[in-house]
């Protein structure tokens, strides 16, 4: 639990004349990002009041309280909307929140360091871990399951991983 902010959304442009905006959601429940408000820029310069209006292909209409025109929405096109830690649920035991995955180490089974979690993928069958290998700029996908992944030690800093043979 390194980051005291956690990525929650983002901002994909305007949406209509009068100020709207489109929001991608990246939470779980996708309208819950409302529930965090008031959200932030990542430096933490910029706070944003967010009111979902309804749903969209890809995301919500929203208004913020801080934007009143098409060309201040247009501005913030691209920007990432975070949350801190304690505005968000605890987790169970074997979920974790994929900024907390990110740069852990991942060893094999018998200690082998296989490299580090360079990002997580979630593309709808299940979660993959982008692992870049050590002293290379070599990625390898390794499926985020309980059979490939049986120990996520966030204390250590690392995971254990028994990998499908042939993948590193």
């Amino acid at each position: 639990m390194r980051d005291e902010r956690i990525c929650v959304g983002a901002i994909g442009g305007s949406y209509g004349v009068r100020g709207e905006l489109r929001i991608k959601s990246f939470c779980s429940i996708p309208e819950d990002i409302e529930s965090y408000s008031p959200l932030a820029t990542e430096d933490g310069s910029r706070l944003f009041h967010l009111a979902l209006v309804r749903s969209i292909k890809n995301g919500f209409v929203a208004r913020i309280v801080e934007v009143s025109t098409k060309e201040e929405a247009d501005a913030l096109k691209g920007t990432q909307l975070f949350a801190t830690r304690d505005q968000l649920p605890s987790l169970p035991d074997d979920e974790y929140y994929h900024t907390d995955l990110i740069g852990l180490e991942v060893v094999d089974t018998g200690g082998t360091l296989l490299g580090r979690i360079k990002t997580v993928l979630d593309h709808g069958a299940g979660d993959l871990l982008e692992v870049q290998r050590p002293g290379s700029s070599e990625t390898v996908l390794l499926p985020f399951t309980m059979d490939a992944v049986p120990t996520v030690d966030l204390a250590a800093g690392r995971i254990v991983a028994d990998p499908p043979i042939g993948l590193f």
